[in-house]
């Protein structure tokens, strides 16, 4: 493919509420890129404030960060044996000079890039990956599964920053160390765990709990068709509140008996559901905070009491753990006619490979998520359906 004199489609995102079908020329990829063919691209609520609302870091700019496609070219000190390699996208280009970024906790870059909000994205045909941030896909597992893998991951950091991984069984009890030996927490098969907010990161926690080992939990929604999707992925028997329909805090102090959850995830970032979680935690227990704020979270002085009486654990979770392997580390170390399998083994310990084993065994099954699917040409209707709430939605793909 002659790149230079190759043009692409892409959605490019001029300011705000003006984002347009463009011509442009397909990038090409600088040393330690690849360029990703795009099969299958998610829209992500985040994307819908960055088009309408706020605008990005820079315009222009192609939006989209939950993506996966094919390397078709790659640059100079880049292996060759990449091309034609299926690939899913870690979106978060770090630093790799903070403190965090020298302990590998990418996620928490001080000075971070990021595909699609502060460079060029995956709504579009293709799209330039550094090669560090390119998650090789096993056989079996799907672009469109692929490009759920970012949302899939986010919400596998949010639970094992409050459970470590495999570690609830049938009547055992284990202790977690969450802070470095600061607070240790004890957990067993009773454990209650809440999940507010249903959207596609509060369906999927609630997925990985489960199939860790989680029994007890609590969901909490507010749309109809949420409660049939925990049906649609074998979830029925978990009990489902709709906060639109009635007291939500009278139902959790009936389910537990008044005695609070253990763990509360908030997966909405309104001051309502903070101060729910806080109130509706027993002593001792944690609240994990997943989503986003939508405006400024102030608590009231006697929602802080709670905090401080039931010596509550609150845990910020954001992004995910991935374990870049650059390319010139894996040439050196193993040759380069073996990047692929290298970067295929990257660590078992970081949330995107947890995700991809649990895909390979088809322990977990995002496509059951996937409600519309939109062709790159028709996209912009899948925008103005997460803008408009004028359809029920959960994962919106792009499929190319």
């Amino acid at each position: 493919m002659d790149q230079q004199k190759k043009e692409m489609r892409a959605w490019v995102l001029h300011g705000i509420r003006d984002i347009r079908l463009e011509h442009i020329l397909v990038p090409l990829p600088k040393v330690g890129e690849a360029l990703v063919r795009v099969k299958a691209a998610g829209i992500c609520g985040s994307d819908i404030p960055r088009i309408y609302e706020t605008g990005a870091h820079k315009h222009p700019l192609i939006p989209g960060h939950e993506f996966a496609g094919v390397v078709k070219a790659v640059g100079d000190e880049v292996d060759e044996g990449l091309l034609g390699q299926a690939v899913g996208v870690f979106p978060l280009i770090p630093c790799g000079e903070c403190g965090p970024c020298r302990n590998k906790q990418y996620e928490m870059c001080r000075n971070y890039n990021y595909l699609g909000s502060r460079t060029d994205g995956g709504f579009a045909e293709y799209a330039v990956v550094p090669v560090e941030n390119l998650v090789i896909l096993p056989d079996g597992v799907g672009y469109e599964e692929a490009a759920m893998l970012e949302p899939m991951a986010v919400a596998v950091h949010a639970m094992r920053r409050v459970f470590p991984e495999n570690k609830v069984k049938e009547n055992e009890k284990y202790e977690t160390d969450i802070f470095q030996g600061e607070s240790v927490h004890s957990w067993e098969k009773d454990t209650i765990v809440a999940v507010c907010g249903l959207g596609t990161i509060g369906l999927f926690l609630i997925q990985f709990l489960r199939e860790q080992g989680i029994r007890n939990i609590l969901a909490i929604g507010n749309k109809d068709y949420q409660k049939e999707l925990l049906k649609v992925c074998g979830l029925g028997d978990i009990p489902y509140w709709d906060s639109r329909k009635g007291n939500v805090s009278a139902w959790l102090s009936e389910i537990t008996d008044g005695t609070g959850v253990d763990v509360f995830f908030e997966c909405v970032g309104r001051n309502e559901t903070v101060s729910l979680a806080v109130d509706h935690t027993g002593p001792g227990g944690i609240v994990c905070l997943v989503g986003n704020p939508h405006s400024d979270i102030a608590l009231d002085r006697d929602v802080y009491w709670k905090i401080l009486r039931n010596q509550l654990t609150l845990i910020g979770t954001w992004n995910s753990s991935f374990n870049r392997v650059p390319d010139n580390e894996v040439a050196e170390k193993v040759g380069r006619q073996t990047i692929r399998q290298e970067l295929e083994k990257q660590s078992q310990q970081d949330d995107w490979q947890y995700v991809l084993e649990r895909l390979k065994n088809h322990v977990i099954q995002p496509e059951k998520l996937i409600s519309h699917r939109f062709s790159l040409e028709n996209l912009e209707q899948g925008f103005q359906i997460m803008r408009d709430k004028s359809e029920d939605s959960v994962k919106i793909m792009m499929c190319i």
